[in-house]
């Protein structure tokens, strides 16, 4: 049986914009398809989980930015509300050739970072999520 461990890595990802309306018009739409919400907003930036997004410099551009799916519906229902909340199309919901199983879709953010939804197939998580306390 193969196993391998996530949320190790990454502590945090900030994605700097243009236009921080249109991203969380966006991002927002993306998250909340994929079951979840922003954590925190602020008047120059908004944050869901280990995603920070920041008007507060140059854009950040040529990024692939991959947010796990639940299913084959939630990455079509992410996939309807990115275009819907103004990306564009970068490759609609399907299988891919990377493994099988490999479920997913593409869209372009306003600044045309490639935004992905993934559902690797069935698998059996240890947790839905890792839980952090600070000063615990």
């Amino acid at each position: 049986m193969s196993e391998f461990h996530a949320g190790r890595l990454l502590d945090h990802v900030h994605l700097r914009v243009r236009d921080l309306e249109a991203s969380k018009r966006f991002y927002r739409a993306a998250i909340e398809a994929l079951g979840l919400g922003l954590t925190w907003e602020g008047r120059d930036a908004f944050s869901a989980d280990e995603l920070y997004v920041s008007d507060d410099g140059p854009p950040t551009v040529r990024l692939h930015l991959a947010f796990q799916a639940a299913d084959r519906e939630a990455v079509e229902r992410f996939h309807q509300a990115v275009l819907a909340a103004g990306g564009r199309d970068n490759g609609g919901p399907g299988e891919r050739r990377y493994h099988p199983g490999y479920y997913s879709a593409y869209a372009l953010d306003p600044d045309g970072n490639n935004v992905e939804a993934v559902h690797h197939g069935p698998a059996t998580r240890s947790a839905p999520s890792v839980v952090i306390q600070p000063g615990g």
